[in-house]
């Protein structure tokens, strides 16, 4: 094969995921794994009904359309409005994906040109690099740092540049838990239109917001509609991570060059679900709410876990994730920490250092998922409790 690497450079240095190397670590040491992000009981059992009823009657076993199926398009649309009173033609303005990971991947390789520079909150969900390199474009990264984790308005202000093409933001913000409030929404959409970029957000953890703490779409401050590429998916919301189906919103022209992309990618995917989530959309409020306030009470529990371990644990306005620091345990590394824990005391958790460019940020931070049943969660803190 000559000397020539087999990888394309665009990816060299990413290889295996964090997720995987640490989800096969838990396996293969029986350890209870609060590192990736995936609930350890399903979704409401009407909703797997109904996905089962789908595949019984002949719904969506063979490729749906293109932008996904006309109910779920219809549910998405009325969705925004209910809880965001955003309108959208569910159309023209509607695109149903293979997850929000798709719709991230689609809508960064439709939107960007080689040398455009992307400018995204660190530490980021891992695939926003990946994307990015993929997509030729050079990630400029807006570092939030311990213990608040907000954003420098300032310095996000200094690193636009005339290459700058798109703001990548993450609200509620995986793996550090930060909500961006409406005032640091506002001086962002601001800083969009004085410099005419585009907007790509991820929003799946809409719903899962503690406290005084309140979601704002980007997309419904003004001059934001036209330059914003929504992104959000039901697995977080409905517990049902395995199918899939992650969605797009935005300005038909917006929604016309990620479709481009995505049909390139996974062309169509998860016929049936589709179905399902569309019934999961439409939800009572009581459901949204009972959710929220389990994953509230299981936030609780591990913080309080996580502290009485010795961790400093810094409280999460939303997404069901806790990042940590471990300096006061007398460790320093988060990546050689997440390596030994299983062996030390049977439990997996993530090391942020992962997610930043810049390592030092985040060398000393780890980051434990709470989305686990209540005697995962107690067992766990009194593994812990060994370090």
């Amino acid at each position: 094969m000559g000397t020539r690497p087999l990888l394309n450079r665009r990816l060299a240095g990413m290889g295996t995921t964090i997720f995987a190397e640490m989800s096969a670590l838990a396996v293969r040491t029986g350890s209870i794994n609060l590192g990736q992000g995936f609930p350890d009981t399903d979704g409401p059992r009407e909703i797997a009904e109904a996905a089962a009823d789908a595949v019984l009657d002949g719904r969506g076993n063979q490729y749906p359309p293109g932008p996904g199926i006309p109910e779920l398009r219809t549910a998405v649309a009325e969705h925004q409005q209910r809880f965001h009173g955003l309108t959208y033609d569910p159309d023209t303005e509607v695109l149903v994906t293979a997850g929000a990971t798709e719709a991230i991947a689609a809508a960064l390789l439709a939107l960007l040109e080689p040398g455009d520079e992307v400018i995204a909150f660190e530490p980021f969900y891992d695939s926003y690099a990946a994307c990015i390199a993929m997509a030729g474009a050079v990630r400029v990264p807006l570092t939030l740092r311990a213990p608040t984790f907000r954003p420098d308005l300032d310095e996000l202000r200094a690193l636009i540049t005339p290459r700058t093409r798109l703001l990548l933001i993450n609200t509620p913000h995986n793996p550090t838990g930060t909500v961006l409030t409406a005032e640091e929404l506002r001086t962002i959409a601001e800083l969009a239109v004085e410099h005419d970029l585009l907007v790509v957000t991820d929003e799946v953890y809409e719903h899962l917001v503690f406290g005084t703490a309140v979601h704002h779409p980007i997309a419904a401050l003004p001059g934001m509609r036209e330059r914003t590429v929504s992104i959000s998916s039901a697995g977080k919301t409905f517990s049902f991570t395995g199918w899939k189906v992650g969605w797009v919103t935005a300005a038909p022209a917006l929604v016309s060059a990620v479709r481009t992309a995505k049909q390139y990618l996974t062309y169509v995917s998860a016929g049936p679900f589709q179905y399902a989530v569309a019934e999961a959309l439409r939800l009572p409020d009581t459901y949204f709410e009972q959710f929220r306030a389990d994953l509230l009470r299981k936030r609780d529990l591990l913080l309080d876990g996580l502290t009485a371990a010795g961790f400093r644990a810094f409280t999460p306005e939303g997404t069901y994730f806790i990042t940590t620091d471990i300096t006061p345990l007398g460790e320093k590394d988060g990546i050689e920490f997440c390596r030994s824990l299983p062996e030390r005391c049977g439990v997996v958790a993530i090391p942020n250092a992962v997610f930043y460019d810049d390592a030092d940020a985040g060398r000393s931070l780890v980051r434990f998922t709470f989305c686990k049943k209540d005697e995962v969660l107690a067992e766990a803190v009194t593994r812990l409790q060994r370090l």
